[in-house]
């Protein structure tokens, strides 16, 4: 059974990522209010991306690896912006910058 991973952009600008196994039926419920509790307190909603894959397992896991990810880098993928995926992935900590100003 095909599966989908999802970005709803919610009414406030905050993003939501989800999985399904039915795409339209789900933004329905997002949309009416009977979706996740982050989506009924931020209505409308608008669905800005979309993957599928071929089960629910793999949407499921990449997810999980979306909803880990910064609000900017999320942004990219929903841009298109892939080539900029890797270095958003970076750690950018205040140690690892300083090293990497200093190699350049």
């Amino acid at each position: 059974m095909k599966g989908y991973v999802y970005i709803l952009e919610c009414s406030d600008g905050s993003y939501y990522t989800g999985s399904t196994i039915d795409l339209e039926k789900r933004f329905e419920e997002h949309q009416d209010g009977r979706g996740a509790n982050h989506t009924k307190k931020r209505l409308p909603v608008k669905l800005v991306y979309v993957e599928e894959y071929l089960s629910i397992a793999a949407a499921f896991e990449r997810e999980k690896q979306i909803q880990g990810w910064s609000r900017v880098k999320k942004e990219a993928l929903v841009k298109g912006e892939y080539e900029t995926l890797p270095y958003l992935a970076e750690c950018k900590n205040e140690t690892h910058y300083k090293y990497y100003k200093e190699e350049e």
